[in-house]
């Protein structure tokens, strides 16, 4: 963390009384001005919950949240939500269904000027593309143009930082693409920090300069959104985000050996200990799960392959192919439209040896 941060949380808890594990638990993060950071998780991971915290609606009983370089929670110090410049942009709009769209966006105003205050929501449905509806109200907008007043509304008092839990959920796939790239658009050139809570990965990984992966109320791993999809620092990154495949293997000299086939030992760098491995652990095994991803799968038929191709289902730019090895297991696979294989067929697979990572079994200690 920079000492330019726009956010700063050190070992952040919180549990709630009637939960038996904390919804947040040793988090300590960071974030640089005008970058967007996703918060990416299963439900009930406490995504939300650290957004509430950031937000000011909860109040951790551990660690500190530093907001702008001033301390806003911890150390005996508390500044109320309304006073920590944050903006925050909910799942359902939040809007008022009595107001109109101009008193809706100009509500967080309503202290400031008239006559300012009617430039300023002029300029906020400008930018959010909703000039000449400021009269209509909320049931008569669709629910794209709802978001958009919503987002409006947070960015109307200027804030240092926009907090955004899950906005786009509510909204059809097309819309969605279209307002996420909007929101991201206004986010960057007005050089406003955000923290975008969801639980789709691809989602995550397109509008993130960071991705921080929750899991049980902790932080799984962080990085860029390359380094999250190629480097996963645990099996559970891997599968969230990732949606790879697992292959159990053992290692035989410089090869990983598979019911499959065999593949290339890259190093012992290819070896990942997940973050939540407890220190009872006793040393690496030399067998475990390989982990490759869809798409870096190769088919080449072969009558006398010992994968089948089970299913083929057609995504416009690739076919996603389900495989069935001779155990019984699942294997997914994606390739180009111009690899046209027909269900039943056999195949032989293949994989470089760079794209794979290999998660040991790990072995308890002995008292």
């Amino acid at each position: 963390m920079t000492p330019s941060a726009i956010l700063r949380l050190k070992n952040v808890t919180l549990k709630f009384p009637q939960m038996n594990a904390p919804a947040v638990a040793r988090v300590t993060l960071g974030l640089a001005p005008g970058d967007v950071l996703s918060l990416l998780g299963p439900s009930g991971c406490g995504k939300t919950t650290l957004l509430r915290i950031i937000a000011g609606f909860e109040s951790p009983q551990v660690g500190t949240v530093e907001i702008a370089g001033r301390v806003v929670a911890g150390n005996g110090d508390w500044v109320p939500p309304e006073q920590r410049h944050v903006g925050m942009l909910f799942q359902d709009y939040a809007l008022f269904p009595h107001l109109s769209v101009a008193d809706n966006i100009g509500f967080g105003l309503r202290f400031v000027k008239a006559s300012d205050r009617r430039q300023r929501v002029a300029e906020l449905l400008a930018l959010v593309r909703l000039s000449g509806l400021q009269n209509r109200y909320p049931h008569e907008l669709s629910g794209g143009q709802q978001q958009r007043v919503a987002l409006a509304r947070a960015l109307g008092s200027q804030p240092k930082l926009l907090l955004l839990d899950e906005p786009l959920s509510n909204l059809d796939v097309q819309v969605r693409l279209k307002l996420r790239e909007e929101v991201l658009t206004i986010l960057k050139a007005k050089r406003i920090s955000g923290i975008f809570v969801t639980h789709d990965q691809q989602e995550a990984l397109a509008i993130a300069d960071q991705v921080a992966v929750m899991r049980q109320g902790r932080l799984e791993q962080v990085g860029t959104p390359e380094e999250i999809y190629t480097q996963p620092a645990s099996r559970f990154v891997a599968e969230f985000v990732t949606q790879a495949n697992f292959l159990p293997a053992k290692r035989r000299g410089h090869l990983w050996e598979t019911e499959i086939g065999c593949f290339a030992l890259r190093s012992h760098t290819e070896v990942q200990r997940s973050a939540f491995d407890s220190p009872n652990f006793g040393d690496l095994e030399n067998e475990g799960d390989l982990m490759i991803r869809e798409e870096d799968i190769i088919l080449q038929p072969d009558q006398d392959g010992v994968t089948a191709i089970e299913m083929r289902l057609f995504l416009g730019r690739e076919y996603r192919y389900c495989l069935r090895t001779p155990s019984g297991k699942k294997l997914y696979a994606r390739t180009p439209v111009a690899i046209d294989l027909p269900i039943g067929a056999r195949v032989q697979l293949s994989v470089a040896a760079q794209a794979l990572r290999f998660f040991p079994t790990l072995k308890p200690t002995k008292f």
